[in-house]
């Protein structure tokens, strides 16, 4: 028994999230989730009805679907494999557990999205590292404006290098104090 590589878009389509979102979404929904499947790299994957995500922007998440001109496979574990660190069923495949509402599923990785990476900014960035633009830009450092101003300077990277740059503690807004006491990490 080993990984087989089976068609997204064919029966299911496949919701990709990078491990913090990927972990804080699980988290939200519950048991509202259907199966879902975790590579040996943290990455989360989750079964949904084919063409219920396919408009979908959120940082870290990708729709792995059937396109006009081009097939994206999944690797699928065998049932039998609930344990990592390999590639395994982190919710496993059951009657019960199959696929995934995308509405709710959008609405726990939207929630983690802005817990994780705080406000979209409009439009298109530059990385401070790779210094090319990026449709999803992650703000990495955020500086208050002087003399008390309210505006500062945000710095931000592109998916690949913001895990490189150096973790500071964030300033917290109002919102994310709020979640924050919400969530027990106050």
């Amino acid at each position: 028994m080993s990984v087989e590589a089976l068609p997204a878009g064919a029966w299911w389509d496949a919701v990709r999230a990078a491990q913090t979102i990927g972990e804080r979404a699980l988290k939200t929904l519950g048991n509202e989730t259907g199966a879902v499947i975790q590579d040996k790299y943290g990455t989360l994957y989750w079964l949904v009805q084919v063409g219920s995500a396919t408009s979908w922007y959120l940082r870290q998440v990708r729709v792995l679907t059937k396109l006009t001109d081009e097939s994206t496979y999944l690797g699928v574990p065998p049932v039998t494999w609930t344990k990592g660190p390999r590639t395994h069923w982190r919710v496993p495949l059951t009657a019960d557990h199959y696929l995934t509402d995308a509405g709710r599923l959008w609405g726990a990785l939207a929630e983690a999205d802005r817990a994780e990476y705080g406000h979209v900014s409009d439009g298109r960035q530059l990385c401070y590292r790779c210094q090319l633009p990026t449709s999803e830009p992650i703000p990495v450092e955020v500086e208050n404006g002087a003399s008390g101003s309210a505006v500062g300077k945000a710095t931000y990277a592109c998916p690949t290098h913001a895990p490189l740059y150096p973790k500071r503690p964030h300033p917290r807004s109002l919102t994310s104090a709020v979640a924050a006491e919400h969530e027990g990490r106050s």
